[in-house]
């Protein structure tokens, strides 16, 4: 035990704990020399390579001197904190990375927090040394400002600093000192990081902190042996988290990782990280036991989802035409599934059977679910995202974000004033370098859905918007939705060219020419407030009769394209988005002209009624 080291390695979106950790790992050894090595080798996951972004924690080691090294790379972004939380629990110790350039951010103050009340002394590494206009040393100012805000202890404050550049290569103990290498950090590490608790003697226990599924040995359990040992073979004893009765088993294969593969072991002892197969009922939180007497360890406690989002069962004319997985046993199925190993999420069946709610911390973290179920053939629908309430002392409470947005001088006045109609309260405004101002704002969580499509517009693609869950407060009342109608398409058909160039002055259009579309379909965006039904389909009658010259030329401006994000955001409550393996499409909830206006008649009456 006194040889290892287990640290997880946290930090704000983009600050390069992925690009560390790559560094770490080949200067390390853990590589041949001859072997091919990608950029941001632990983002294995397809969707994690194209966003650039960190998604699923991933364990890996490697060895130093006569030292095993544990390392836990985890998620940046804010939606992904679940996964941040269930780590800290496996590790002794965290790499805080913060970027040289943009100091402390809304994650940063997250995930440090967390780990501030699992009781670990963070080494710091500022980050991006390398970096044009860095202020490294005012940065380790910040950071220090931080550990005190948050209430660390005294020996939390006493925290080492390294400086690097993950990109280069290279680590330093003072900011101009010359080196070329990770050495330095790695023998922080080794000096900083305590070893690992634990008794060799005692009973073994053993926490689930991540599940996987192998084709061939089935789940996959990854955690740390707080207690005794274990060996291939072994009959434990599975207590699961939520209660019942224990569950006896045999430990079929026993793995430890080395580099970023698992490796078949016999044996472990405690303070290692290694995962375990043979049990198919673990789930994330349960512990395995031995002794005649087992006993359960205790589980982390997972903050409660923000943000709720219903899936339902296609119901559009083009159902089934793309997707393979498409009735609502299917859609439960893939759901639960995502139960076992996504920690944060919360599913709940609906009053209609076709329709399920599910609860998460962001609108990322769902569309990542959404993304992945359309890639693997399910096709559904989902409504716009809503906002978790809570009753706190008779009084209505609602989720609150921390905003931290770098603008353009000249953009800010009109960022604060749009976030100010949104409910949001300026708390600080700070000049910055190159022209920019950063505006720290507290927002309900309500305020942010659909404002960064907004944002991206009024700053001319140049803002950038982060922000962190920041707790519940007292109901900030009405906010003012989307400002502007859609196009709705009138009758099922294929768009053409000749009826979108008669309709563009009507608004932005969303499709371009030979896109089916179906009544009651979204195809744009109207330029004034009240929704507009529109003939896409329309074509131009022909006639014997011809001009003296030519036809007047058709020119179509290229139609506005929605990511998934964007188009959650986007729709509004009496809407849905159409998910399917090749399409996203934004559509009205009733389909039918008709049967909408029968519909808004209805509720003019029951609201006069109430009224």
């Amino acid at each position: 035990m006194e040889k290892i080291r287990n640290i997880a390695i946290i930090a704000h979106v983009d600050h390069g704990k992925t690009t560390l950790v790559d560094e770490m790992l080949k200067q390390s050894g853990t590589f041949r020399s001859n072997e091919r090595v990608e950029e941001r080798i632990m983002d294995s996951n397809d969707l994690e390579k194209e966003r650039g972004i960190t998604i699923f924690s991933k364990n890996a080691s490697f060895f130093y001197k006569d030292y095993k090294i544990n390392i836990v790379d985890t998620p940046g972004h804010a939606d992904f904190g679940g996964e941040v939380q269930r780590v800290l629990d496996m590790v002794d110790s965290v790499l805080l990375v913060v970027d040289a350039f943009e100091g402390t951010m809304p994650q940063t103050k997250y995930v440090l927090k967390k780990s501030l009340e699992f009781g670990h002394r963070p080494i710091v590494v500022v980050n991006k040394i390398d970096r044009p206009n860095c202020r490294p040393e005012q940065v380790v100012d910040m950071i220090f400002d931080l550990f005190i805000e948050l209430n660390a202890t005294d020996e939390q404050l006493d925290f080492p600093v390294i400086f690097a550049s993950a990109k280069n290569g290279d680590s330093h103990y003072n900011l101009y000192d010359e080196h070329d290498n990770m050495v330095p950090l790695f023998e922080t590490i080794i000096k900083h990081v305590k070893a690992p608790g634990g008794d060799s003697t005692l009973d073994s226990q053993f926490l689930i902190s991540a599940v996987e599924y192998d084709n061939y040995i089935g789940k996959i359990g990854t955690g740390k042996i707080h207690n005794g040992v274990i060996r291939a073979g072994d009959e434990l004893t599975l207590l699961k988290q939520k209660g019942g009765e224990p569950i006896k088993g045999k430990i079929t294969k026993l793995f430890e990782y080395r580099g970023l593969k698992k490796t078949e072991i016999q044996e472990a002892s405690a303070g290692d990280i290694v995962a375990i197969a043979g049990f198919d009922k673990i789930d994330l939180g349960d512990t395995l036991a031995g002794g005649e007497e087992p006993k359960a360890l205790p589980s982390v406690k997972i903050d409660e989802p923000t943000i709720a989002i219903a899936f339902q069962i296609n119901d559009s004319p083009f159902l089934g035409r793309e997707g393979k997985y498409v009735t609502s046993r299917h859609i439960w199925e893939r759901l639960e599934k995502e139960l076992e190993t996504n920690v944060s999420l919360v599913i709940e069946r609906s009053e209609n059977k076709d329709s399920f709610t599910v609860k998460g911390r962001g609108e990322l973290q769902l569309s990542i679910l959404i993304e992945n179920m359309r890639r693997e053939g399910y096709e559904f629908q989902v409504s716009r995202p809503q906002v978790i309430y809570k009753e706190i002392n008779g009084e209505v409470h609602e989720p609150m974000e921390l905003a931290i947005i770098d603008v353009g001088d000249e953009f800010s006045g009109a960022v604060i004033e749009k976030l100010g109609k949104r409910r949001g309260e300026l708390i600080s405004m700070n000049q910055g370098v190159d022209g920019y101002t950063r505006l720290e704002l507290k927002v309900p969580s309500r305020g942010l859905i659909g404002f960064r499509g907004e944002f991206l517009t009024d700053t001319r693609g140049t803002g950038i918007l982060n922000h962190v869950f920041d707790g519940y407060a007292p109901f900030k009342g009405s906010i003012p939705s989307r400002n502007r109608g859609v196009l709705i398409a009138m009758e099922d058909g294929i768009t053409n060219a000749y009826a979108l160039d008669n309709l563009q002055d009507r608004g932005t259009l969303f499709v371009g020419a030979g896109v089916p579309v179906y009544e009651g379909m979204i195809i744009g965006e109207n330029s004034r407030e009240n929704d507009m039904e529109v003939n896409p389909c329309k074509t131009k009658k022909l006639t014997n009769m011809r001009a003296s010259g030519s036809d007047e030329a058709i020119r179509i401006t290229p139609p506005r394209l929605f990511s998934l994000e964007q188009s959650i955001e986007y729709i509004d409550d009496d809407e849905l988005l159409e998910i399917t393996p090749k399409s996203v499409r934004m559509r009205k909830r009733i389909l039918k002209a008709l049967d909408r206006k029968r519909s808004d008649k209805y509720k003019i009456y029951d609201d006069r009624k109430r009224a």
